[in-house]
């Protein structure tokens, strides 16, 4: 069952101001807050004769994107020191192997962005870019490939391979899992 609440009537009011009219209150460390219950009203509002136009605030700049920082040979700050370390030293298994030996740089560029963007989408996690050593040129390009736009944000880490999978002429590259 529950009680209803009684709205005390004048007789009660009287009664409760006559009990409690001999008690002081304790001490306290801070006054205790004054409600208002009427808003103040001005006596009289002022007249405004000539009313300056309202200057809107500044245009806020559009929000921009921060590109991540480019990764370097060995770098992972996205990534747990044990799995970096895992793949520094080739211990996790490779879901994939992208040879671009022979291929022109635009060749190797288109082909690494597919096969990234593919391997991404089907959930692999690290690849292995062979590169070649030869004069150089995909193996210098291919790591600021893989520091451009869309690439850099699926990319956690990537590392010289180690000698039995092509040493400098090859890379591990960790994916983000895809959520």
């Amino acid at each position: 069952m529950s009680r209803k609440r009684r709205i005390p009537d004048g007789e009660d009011e009287a009664l409760w101001q006559a009990v409690t009219a001999d008690i002081t209150p304790l001490p306290r460390r801070h006054p205790p807050l004054k409600k208002k219950l009427e808003p103040k009203v001005p006596a009289q509002a002022p007249v405004i004769r000539h009313m300056k136009p309202l200057a809107l605030p500044p245009a806020l700049p559009p929000r921009v994107i921060r590109p991540k920082p480019p990764l370097e040979h060995g770098q992972a700050p996205d990534v747990d020191r044990r799995t970096a370390e895992r793949l520094r030293r080739g211990q996790m298994p490779i879901d994939m192997r992208l040879d671009l030996h022979g291929m022109t740089r635009e060749e190797a560029h288109h082909v690494l962005s597919a096969a990234l963007a593919s391997a991404w989408g089907s959930g692999r996690r690290v690849i292995l870019v062979i590169t070649g050593k030869g004069q150089g040129i995909l193996r210098d390009a291919v790591p600021r490939w893989l520091n451009e736009g869309e690439r850099r944000r699926r990319i956690l880490a990537f590392c010289h391979a180690q000698p039995k999978d092509g040493g400098s002429g090859a890379l591990y590259v960790l994916l983000k899992r895809k959520r």
